[in-house]
Parts: structure tokens; sequence; C-alpha cells
């Protein structure tokens, strides 16, 4: 693949409409408000500069396991093998997340639509197989699928956002300042919304997952990865942006706290888009945020299984997750991550829970807190990778903009720990187990690294 083909996969592990449908409404009316949109300016601030080291490190180590390869080179092989885990979790509770917002959004549309009642755990158990066979056809198939899905989303809302600011925005205009200023951003709880902000982005980091099946990993990688940090920063930044600017700044806040009591926060999003283009966007819409939710299914499914396949090469799985078939895709490593992702989503198909307030939430507040974490021993790990090894002495490159990076994902986990009731939509019992389940992966896997096996094993973390 070439930059723009893993850049395609990127963005659909971030599912750009789902973001603005499930995050923005909830970051406005729980966060800051109009500020909104500079939170998501902020996000982006901190995760370029982690990029910065990220790049750094994939120019000299090209491997499927990305963060786990990547912090076992610089923090030991044990940390190195506990961030495994806590990758793992991460990328299978992302997806086992998305399935339940889809499998709800796809019964909702069946039910609108053809007037049939189909649960939604159905439909998230067809989409399993679905999604694994496009695994076994391979990343390329995958990202062709997918770039339909990403397209089709994004020219929507970047469209909506044109024409609102071709348009001077709302009632209050496009009122800048009430969404940009120091002032806007500090409004309100501003560390909610940057949460949120942050948990959208999520997902940018599988540009070094693809390293091996990219074309030319030293220059297509650091492409792909600052090109993705950059268009997904600035296409959430400008459509909140227009998003509020239709409210009117002083209204927006109101607004999306009413569309979140209402049962329904996508259609604070949908409102404005529909009052721009016209009414048919309200059955078009619904659709895309489906496959939004399977671009990013699709993505994350392919981002687990080459975790699985570079830990078993590794001899820390059984051997035969490393299988690959005639398109050199890792297929047995896909089979055990989709039997993962249905065992994730048994236990709520047969409690009954609602997917949506249960599995979505839950899962993915886990997701974004296991992969805050990896961030931030990743900053570390390339701090001290170069001042050991010495081969970059680039100071900004591996030192500088690794410790700011490192310094701000801090400071995001000590927000996405603080606001974790929040985030997943639960009391705080519920949040403290969930959370727990975090540093449990990390210390449960590195205790595993001094099993004799481990230690014989993990050519890439030793």
């Amino acid at each position: 693949m070439g930059a723009l083909g893993i850049l395609f996969l990127v963005l659909s592990a971030q599912a750009p409409l789902t973001g603005m449908a499930g995050a923005a409404p909830i970051a406005i009316a729980l966060g800051n408000g109009p500020g909104t949109p500079a939170a998501y300016a902020v996000a982006g601030g901190i995760v370029l500069l982690f990029s910065v080291g990220f790049v750094a490190m994939s120019r000299y180590v090209v491997d499927a396991g990305a963060f786990y390869t990547y912090i076992g080179k610089g923090l030991g092989r044990s940390t190195g093998i506990g961030s495994a885990g806590v990758a793992v979790l991460a990328y299978n509770t992302v997806q086992a997340a998305m399935y339940g917002l889809f499998g709800a959004t796809v019964s909702g549309l069946f039910d609108v639509h053809a007037g049939i009642e189909v649960p939604w755990w159905a439909c998230a158990f067809v989409t399993m197989a679905l999604v694994e066979l496009l695994g076994v056809l391979g990343i390329e198939v995958g990202a062709k699928v997918v770039a339909v899905f990403v397209l089709a989303e994004f020219s929507i809302l970047l469209a909506f956002g044109i024409v609102t600011l071709l348009q001077g925005g709302g009632p209050e205009g496009l009122n800048a300042g009430a969404s940009f200023s120091p002032s806007a951003m500090l409004d309100g709880a501003p560390g909610v919304a940057l949460v949120f902000a942050l948990a959208s982005m999520l997902g940018f980091e599988a540009t070094a997952i693809y390293g091996e099946e990219a074309r030319d990993p030293a220059k297509t990688v650091p492409r792909a990865t600052y090109l993705s940090v950059a268009v997904v920063t600035s296409f959430f930044a400008f459509t909140t942006w227009m998003v509020v600017a239709s409210y009117g700044a002083s209204k927006s806040a109101a607004a999306a706290g009413a569309a979140l009591e209402g049962g329904d926060g996508a259609a604070f999003v949908f409102a404005p888009v529909a009052a721009r283009f016209g009414a048919w966007t309200n059955d078009v819409l619904p659709f895309l945020l489906a496959t939004s939710l399977f671009a990013g299914i699709v993505a994350f499914h392919n981002s687990a299984n080459r975790y699985l396949f570079s830990l078993s090469r590794d001899g820390l799985l059984p051997r035969g997750l490393s299988a690959l078939n005639k398109r050199q895709s890792p297929w047995a490593a896909g089979v055990v991550q989709t039997l993962t992702a249905a065992a994730l989503a048994l236990p709520f198909a047969l409690l009954g829970k609602d997917p949506v307030l249960t599995m979505f939430s839950w899962f993915s507040g886990i997701a974004a807190l296991a992969i805050t974490v990896l961030y931030f021993l990743t900053s570390v790990s390339v701090i001290v990778f170069f001042r050991r090894t010495r081969q970059d002495d680039r100071v900004w490159n591996t030192l500088i903009a690794p410790l700011l990076g490192a310094l701000g994902i801090a400071g995001a986990i000590f927000l996405v720990v603080t606001n974790f009731p929040t985030l997943i939509g639960g009391n705080a019992t519920t949040a403290t187990w969930l959370a727990l389940t975090v540093p449990a992966a990390l210390l449960l896997c590195a205790g595993l690294s001094r099993l004799p096996y481990a230690r014989r094993a993990a050519r890439t973390v030793d």
C-alpha cells in the first residue's frame, strides 16, 4: 500500500461521521460548549507532538506489532510485552464497541425502512462474518472497500462545512472567537471536551502497523502519519465549528443537550445538514453512519489481527497465528480476532443489554484509556531508545517533541481517568472496574514475560 491506502484505513478507524454524531454532541453539551472546536485543535497539537517521535522510531523499527515493539525497544522486554496486552485489549474493545453501535444502527434502519424487527446482535454477528471475509481477502481489498465509505461520509460533512462557511454561518455568523479563543477553550469543562476530542482521533497510529505492507515504509509511514493527523484535526475542528455556527454559539450547548436528552445525539449534527441540503439527508445520513461504523470495524479488525500475528511470530502466542494465506493475509490471527469479538458481544446479547448504553460506551471508554497509555509509554520509549542508541541526532524529533508529547498525553490520561464515568456513561463503581482492566492487562502480560517460554521468545523486544 501507498500513503493514501494507509490513510484511508486510518480515517476509517477514526470513523469521522461516528465521531461527529457520537462524540461532538456530548463534548459540546457537557464540555466547553462552542469552544469544542478549539479542544479538537489542542488535541490535534498533542497528537502531532507524539507523532514526531513516533515517526522517528518508525524509520528504524518496522513491525506489525508497532506499539509493543517500539515500547520494548526503549523500555525493555517486560514493558514491551505488557504493552502488547494493553494494545490487544484496546483494539478488541474498540472494535466490539463499534459492533454494538453498528448493530443498533442497522437494526433501526431495518425497522424504519423495511418494517422488520432484527435484533442488534444478529446484525453484529452477520457483519463479523463479512469482516472476516474481507480480512482473508487481504489488506488491499479491505482498503478499497473502506475508501468508498470514508469518501462518502467525508464528502457530505465537508460539503456541509464549506457551504456553511460560504454562507456566513448561522444566526450569529461564523463567530470564530466564540470557538477558538483561549477564553472559549477554557470555558465550562474543557477537560471533558478534550477527552472526547482525543477519543475521536484514536486510530492514527495504525500507520505503523501496516509498515510491513507499505511500498516504502521509511517514506510511506511518516507521510501517512502526518497526513492523517493533519486531515483529522482539520476536519473535526472545522466541521464542529460549522455545526456550532449553524445553531449560533450561544445556543449550541443547549441544542446539543436537548438532542442528548431526546435520546438521539446524532440529530444535533444531522439537523443542520438537513437544513442546508434538504430532508433527503435525514434518510442518507443514518446509512452513512452505518457504513462509517463498518469501515471502522474493518480497520480495527486488521489492526488487531496484525498484533496477534506479530505476537505469534515473536513466539509469545501459538505459532499457528502467524500463518499467512496466498494473499499474504494473517488469516489465522483474523479468525481468532473475530471469535474474540463474538465472545465480547455474546454476554450483552444474552443478557439483553442496551448495546449503545453498555457495550459501546463501556468498551470505547476502555479503548480510549488503553490507547492513551500506549501513547505515553511510546513517547517515553522513543526518548530512551534514541538517547541510548544515538541512531538519530535530531534533538527536536527524538527528545523535545516526544517529551512535550509525553507531558500532553500524561495530562490527557489524567483527564480520561477523572472523567471516566462521563466517558462510559455509567456510575463511578462501574467506571472504576472498567478502568482497572488497563493496568491489569499491562501488569499481567508484563508478569507473563518472566515465564521461561517468554524469555526465549520475542525476538523484537530483546
